[in-house]
C-alpha cells in the first residue's frame, strides 16, 4: 500500500474567463518534506493554495491533504491544513490573545492556552497579547497569520508569501520557527519571491508558469540545471588580448565580467593574459544559484 501523501494533486484545471490560472497540475508532496513552490506572479501559485483549503473549486481534477478528499472530506482535509495567507486578514475588534482563541474555536479545541502561549513565545506575540490587532505594525499582523495557522497544530502548513514586507530579524526567527517545526514532522509548502529563501530551506521545488509546472526537483539537482557560472575580475591593462575581448564584459565600475561554462575555458584566458602581460589585481568566482536558474527555466519555458 502506498503511504498518504501529505498533499496530492492530479490534473488540476482552473479557469477564470479568459485565464486558465491551472493547466493539468500534479503533485506529490510526501509527509515531513519542505516543499517550495515558485513561479512569476499571475502563475498559479495562490490557486493551486485556495484549491487546497477549499476557498476555491477546481474545474477538473483532485486535491487531498494527508488524504483526506478537499471536496468529499473537507472537514477532515481542513482540519490537516494550517495556511498562512499573502494578504493581511485581521479582525479589528479583538486582541491577540483572543483571536488566536476564536480562532481554536474553529476547530473545536478547548483549554488550548498552553500551545496559545507557546506559539506566541516563538514568534515574539507575547508582549503584544492584550493588544487590539488592528494596533499592530504590519509585521506583527504577519506574525498573527502565521499563529492562527498553527494554533490547532496542522501536520501540514501552507506559507505562501509569509515574509513579504517582514524585517530581516523577524524573518530569521520565523524561518528558525519553522525549521523546527518541520524537524517535528510537520509538512510546509512555501511560496516565496525570495529566492534566497527557497534555496536555503527546501528540499524539493516546484516551478508554476501560466499555470502549469515547468521543472520539479530537488534543490540540489535543480541548481545543477546550468551549467554557466561567472568570474567578476580586475586587471591593470585597458588593452586585452584580441580572441578575449569579444568574450569580455565591462561592468559599469571598471571590473570585467566573463561567462563561462567550462572551467578550463577560465584557465585558457587566465594563461593569455599573464602570456600578454596583464596582471589581474582582482577575481572573484560567482556560482548559480536558484535565482539563475529560476531565470533560465521561466526564459526555456
Amino acid at each position: 500500500m502506498n503511504p498518504v501523501s501529505a498533499i496530492r494533486v492530479s490534473g488540476l484545471m482552473k479557469r477564470f474567463r479568459a485565464t486558465q490560472a491551472l493547466d493539468g497540475v500534479s503533485l506529490d508532496i510526501r509527509p515531513g518534506e519542505f516543499f517550495g513552490l515558485l513561479g512569476p506572479n499571475g502563475a498559479g501559485k495562490t490557486t493551486l493554495i485556495s484549491i487546497l483549503a477549499g476557498l476555491t473549486r477546481a474545474d477538473a481534477g483532485t486535491a487531498s491533504v494527508m488524504g483526506h478528499d478537499v471536496v468529499r472530506d473537507y472537514r477532515a482535509a481542513r482540519r490537516a491544513l494550517g495556511v498562512v495567507p499573502q494578504e493581511l486578514v485581521y479582525d479589528p475588534f479583538f486582541n491577540v490573545r483572543e483571536t488566536l482563541a476564536i480562532q481554536s474555536g474553529y476547530y473545536g479545541l478547548r483549554h488550548n492556552d498552553d500551545w496559545i502561549d507557546e506559539v506566541m513565545h516563538h514568534l515574539a506575540l507575547a508582549p503584544h497579547a492584550d493588544k487590539n490587532t488592528q494596533s499592530l505594525s504590519g509585521g506583527m499582523k504577519r506574525r498573527l497569520l502565521v499563529a492562527q495557522a498553527l494554533v490547532h497544530k496542522p501536520p501540514v502548513i501552507v506559507l505562501d508569501e509569509p515574509t513579504a514586507g517582514v524585517d530581516v530579524e523577524l524573518r530569521r526567527s520565523l524561518w528558525d520557527f519553522i525549521a523546527g517545526l518541520n524537524r517535528e514532522g510537520h509538512t510546509i509548502l512555501l511560496t516565496t519571491h525570495y529566492l534566497e529563501e527557497a534555496e536555503a530551506l527546501c528540499g524539493r521545488i516546484a516551478m508554476l508558469k501560466h499555470g502549469r509546472i515547468v521543472a520539479c526537483d530537488t534543490t540540489r539537482r535543480l541548481l545543477q540545471h546550468t551549467n554557466e557560472h561567472c568570474a567578476q575580475l580586475r586587471v591593470d591593462a585597458e588593452a586585452l588580448p584580441a580572441p578575449w575581448q569579444a568574450r569580455l564584459q565591462r561592468d559599469a565600475d571598471g571590473s570585467l565580467r566573463f561567462d563561462f561554462s567550462d572551467y578550463a575555458e577560465l584557465e585558457n584566458l587566465l594563461a593569455d593574459l599573464r602570456g600578454a602581460g596583464v596582471r589581474i589585481t582582482e577575481l572573484h568566482l560567482h556560482e548559480p544559484d536558484l535565482e539563475d536558474v529560476f531565470t533560465d527555466i521561466m526564459q526555456r519555458a
